[in-house]
């Protein structure tokens, strides 16, 4: 007898191989730059291969924008702050920028549920990082 209903998105995400089911990571999206295709590895990365739904990538795809943004930006602020003299009006503007940012990246990771306590497991109390395939099983 098989299985009633449509295959849900998560059983049609997971590839067969074998009688091994192992799931795909997202890859960055082709309108990312290098940078922000790198910080996207790197949080698809650290979390489980199932963690990203489809509907999420693209709120994915912003928190990437702006923690490179968010980046540049602390790198200016440091120009400015390092310079013999500092120009208040172009560091107050920097500084809001830079606020505006955090609380972006903020936002999308709390909704991609990307922060610590969103990772954190309290029953095993560890993270729910991605398993290194080359790991111990716990």
């Amino acid at each position: 007898m098989g299985i009633r209903g449509r295959e849900s998105s998560a059983s049609l995400s997971v590839i067969s191989s074998g009688g091994i089911e192992t799931t795909v990571r997202p890859k960055p999206p082709s309108r990312l730059n290098s940078e922000q295709a790198a910080e996207w590895l790197i949080v698809v990365n650290g979390l489980s291969a199932d963690w990203f739904r489809s509907e999420y990538l693209s709120q994915l795809e912003a928190y990437c924008r702006h923690a490179v943004a968010s980046r540049k930006v602390a790198q200016l602020l440091a120009d400015v702050e390092s310079a013999a003299t500092i120009d208040i009006e172009k560091y107050d503007r920097l500084l809001k920028m830079h606020e505006r940012e955090t609380r972006a990246l903020s936002s999308l990771a709390t909704r991609l549920r990307i922060t610590p306590q969103s990772t954190y497991d309290p029953k095993r109390k560890k993270s729910l990082q991605a398993k290194k395939p080359w790991g111990e099983e716990d």
